[in-house]
């Protein structure tokens, strides 16, 4: 039996949490309060009709249904009172509810820069606005939005397992990671590049790594920065572009980002 009427074409998502986040933003979800079994059910569905038109799955859809099953299962089973009293257990969709929004503001980001940089490109006519590639004197290998996103998860990941510091009212922005970045880059020798990945794991907090990550960004559409990237599946790197004082000559570029981010 059809758990939902949904309409879901198996080519269109990427990922698990692509396929959760239609689910519940198409059936108008509140994502706090995710109806579990309803929406696990549906996936399976997915699961099932995916197979029976031989279609290959990667890993990560059956984990996530493994996943799914679990906080089914815990949110069924009866609780000890006298238990929660010693240790409260939360809420077990908690952990896949910040997921999904994590991957929700990526994914936003992506189609916001998307969007610009299509209209700059509309507008302008200027093909480096449109691709992360390194300068004609160097070689290497296209950097891809996919990439950077890669490189950050790999460290959100590794985070997991090191001591956090609560940070209470961080007021880091995008804005001020622009800044940060600028500076650190004035630091070094003209050319000189800084591992991506070490900018983001010198980060104290989930939030200032996801603004890290739109400073890279928006600096790559400014042509302040290049991603440059020796060999495929390489690590990735910063370094100013050539236009970098240029950019950062005035004010202006930041007051400019400061409003689009307020």
């Amino acid at each position: 039996m059809s758990s939902s009427p949904l309409n879901i074409h198996l080519e269109q998502y990427e990922g698990p949490l692509d396929l959760l986040l239609d689910l519940i933003r198409k059936q108008q979800i509140d994502i706090w309060d995710i109806p579990i079994a309803r929406i696990t059910a549906q996936y399976l569905e997915f699961v099932e009709r995916a197979a029976s038109l031989d279609l290959e799955l990667s890993s990560e859809f059956i984990f996530m249904a493994a996943t799914l099953i679990h906080i089914k299962s815990r949110m069924l089973l009866p609780k000890d009172p006298e238990l929660e009293k010693m240790s409260p257990e939360g809420d077990p969709r908690r952990e896949l509810v910040e997921r999904l929004l994590e991957h929700e503001r990526f994914k936003n980001a992506a189609e916001m820069l998307q969007q610009k940089r299509l209209i700059e490109e509309n507008v302008w006519s200027n093909p480096q606005v449109g691709q992360f590639l390194s300068e004609d004197d160097e070689p290497g290998v296209a950097v891809t939005l996919f990439d950077l996103v890669k490189t950050l998860e790999k460290v959100l990941e590794r985070a997991k397992n090191r001591p956090t510091f609560q940070v209470n009212q961080e007021e880091v922005s995008v804005p001020d990671m622009i800044l940060y970045l600028s500076s650190l880059l004035r630091s070094k020798p003209r050319g000189e590049k800084v591992s991506a990945a070490l900018l983001f794991e010198g980060q104290r907090s989930r939030r200032a790594m996801i603004c890290l990550f739109l400073a890279i960004l928006e600096m790559v559409r400014l042509q302040a920065v290049i991603l440059v990237q020796k060999d495929a599946f390489g690590e990735i790197a910063l370094k100013a572009h050539k236009r970098f004082d240029e950019v950062f000559a005035s004010d202006d570029t930041i007051t400019q980002i400061e409003k689009e981010y307020n």
